[in-house]
């Protein structure tokens, strides 16, 4: 019995996926349900899972190759299948009467063994074997060539061919990786029956040339989608920042002095994105513009608020969804961001966490970001730069204090967002996290 690793649906707007690397090889045992391949989309990497027991018999389609919805990426064959084929494979021991009678015969070679010494025939002429053979498949001749010249051994070589054949370009990756120099050999001439071949003249090495080493890696798949929509954001929408900067200091006191209590409550810890999300909100809901988005000849006036954060990853920059961010409470807000952060670093994020969002918050201060100037997240209108907390002289009360202070970015779309609007909204979002109880009372 055996069953096909095809390619699953993977969303409305995807038709493609490339094959990112497979978790099992071939002959490997696998259960049902559990990940063999790893696929990669324009947003996400989505494992396929065997759809039953066996061993993992055949990969049709190479890591990095792109393939379409359906296709078949291998072959999974059955427990019942694999055994009847290891049982084919082994002979049937023998019963105590054949062991009798084999015991009573004699060998077949003394049987054939003639009763006069014969002169040694000479060996029949056979091709040239390759220095080092590969016991899994026979070398083919390109191969085998790369393998004496080089003197390596195939079996050592990681073999990526179609039934663990090794190819051409396994051997010259392998040579790449151990920094080994791919050179022709000419042959030995054959000396000459009656004199020795002379010694050519001992010479001292030429000096290698200074070679700069680089390295070649093909763009992942979310890697190119995220420079589409990048570049398509500059092509589209009329981008402009401005800046402000807020006082960190009573978000600071309130965290400090909650945060013991709120995590022995609700289990997650009290951050600060749940501060400049609620923040947010109160900003949109003022300016609704940085709310909404334009579609065609029309301005989409969003009365939700999905509010995108953005992720850092392994893979890439992601952005999945706070869905009714307004209806949450503190707590929610922390537990859902704590919940789709851990899901993008493990690539375990749908596309369901992925779209729909309608304004996107990016924290660069976790890397230590001091400022910068966020590029918008097609077809939302603005988004929101946080930057590093840093400790700087403030006027307060017409003395010098210092004071945790962080600059803000709002970038966004000049197409539907006026600049007057754009620079209130931060002042809004300014006067709530300076000033928390405004976010409590709505104010």
């Amino acid at each position: 019995m055996t069953a096909e690793i095809t390619v699953p649906a993977l969303g409305e707007s995807i038709t493609e996926a490339t094959v990112g690397r497979w978790l099992k090889s071939v002959g490997d045992a696998v259960d049902v349900d559990e990940p063999v391949v790893e696929l990669e989309t324009d947003k996400v990497t989505v494992e396929v899972n065997a759809p039953l027991a066996g061993t993992l018999g055949e990969i049709l389609v190479g890591e990095g190759a792109n393939v379409e919805i359906g296709a078949v990426l291998g072959v999974i064959a059955g427990g019942g299948a694999a055994a009847a084929k290891e049982k084919r494979r082994k002979p049937a021991a023998p019963g105590p009467e054949a062991m009798a009678v084999q015991a009573a015969r004699p060998s077949a070679p003394e049987a054939a063994r003639p009763s006069a010494p014969e002169a040694p025939r000479p060996p029949a002429p056979q091709a040239a074997r390759p220095a080092v053979s590969r016991s899994e498949a026979p070398l083919s001749s390109a191969v085998r060539k790369l393998v004496e010249e080089n003197r390596l051994d195939p079996v050592a070589i990681p073999a990526t061919g179609k039934g663990g054949r090794l190819t051409k370009g396994d051997v010259l990756s392998f040579l790449e990786r151990s920094g080994a120099r791919i050179q022709a050999v000419p042959p030995e001439p054959e000396p000459a029956l009656e004199l020795p071949a002379p010694e050519p003249a001992l010479e001292p090495p030429a000096p290698e040339p200074a070679v700069r080493r680089e390295e070649r890696v093909r763009m992942t798949r979310l890697r190119k989608r995220i420079a589409e929509r990048l570049k398509e954001a500059q092509n589209t929408a009329v981008m402009l920042t401005t800046f402000n900067e807020v006082d960190m200091s009573k978000v600071m006191a309130v965290r400090a002095r909650c945060r013991e209590e709120f995590e022995k409550k609700h289990g997650v810890r009290l951050g600060f994105m749940s501060f400049f999300l609620k923040a947010s909100i109160v900003a949109l809901k003022e300016i609704p513009a940085v709310n909404a988005q334009i579609d065609g000849d029309d301005i989409v006036f969003k009365n939700y608020y999905d509010i995108g954060v953005a992720v850092g990853t392994p893979h890439g920059l992601v952005v999945p969804v706070v869905r009714d961010a307004d209806r949450l409470s503190f707590a929610e807000i922390e537990v859902k961001i704590t919940e789709l952060g851990r899901k993008a670093r493990d690539g375990k994020l749908s596309m369901e966490d992925l779209t729909g969002g309608t304004f996107t918050i990016s924290n660069g201060g976790v890397y230590g970001s001091l400022l910068s100037t966020p590029i918008l997240n097609p077809p939302q209108s603005g988004i929101l730069g946080m930057h590093k907390i840093q400790p700087r002289p403030a006027a307060v009360d017409d003395k010098i204090e210092i004071r945790p202070m962080m600059y803000l970015a709002l970038s966004y779309d000049h197409r539907i967002v006026d600049g007057r609007e754009a620079v209130t909204f931060l002042v809004r979002l300014k006067a709530c996290i300076e000033d928390p109880e405004r976010i409590l009372l709505d104010m």
